[in-house]
């Protein structure tokens, strides 16, 4: 089955070093534009199911404003406690200078 990949945001919105928190399927996700690549994690720390999108970023790393728990923005991976679950990540692509997620990632 091929992706599906829907427009969340226009690459104009999204400063370098910046996030956009945005709705997909009902979904809460994170948006980053970090050394000119674009990520996108679901927006909850999987340690007590709190937003993120307050969080700290540094170095790659988005913090739970909560708890202090850090994510991976590239890959999901819980990089400290209280967290030992990753945050799901969803496939992000360019297109026409649209931000799109993959549909079928988020449901």
């Amino acid at each position: 089955m091929s992706a599906t990949f829907l427009k969340v945001a226009n690459l104009s919105d999204l400063a370098e070093g910046g996030r956009l928190s945005v709705e997909v399927e009902g979904r809460a996700v994170l948006v980053f534009r970090l050394g000119g690549d674009v990520f996108a994690v679901e927006d909850v720390c999987t340690h007590d199911g709190q937003p993120l999108t307050d969080g700290e970023l540094v170095n790659g790393e988005i913090e739970c404003p909560r708890h202090g728990a850090r994510f991976d923005i590239k890959t999901g991976r819980a990089m400290c406690m209280p967290a030992v679950e990753p945050v799901k990540v969803f496939p992000v692509r360019i297109s026409g200078g649209d931000i799109e997620i993959d549909q079928a990632s988020v449901n």
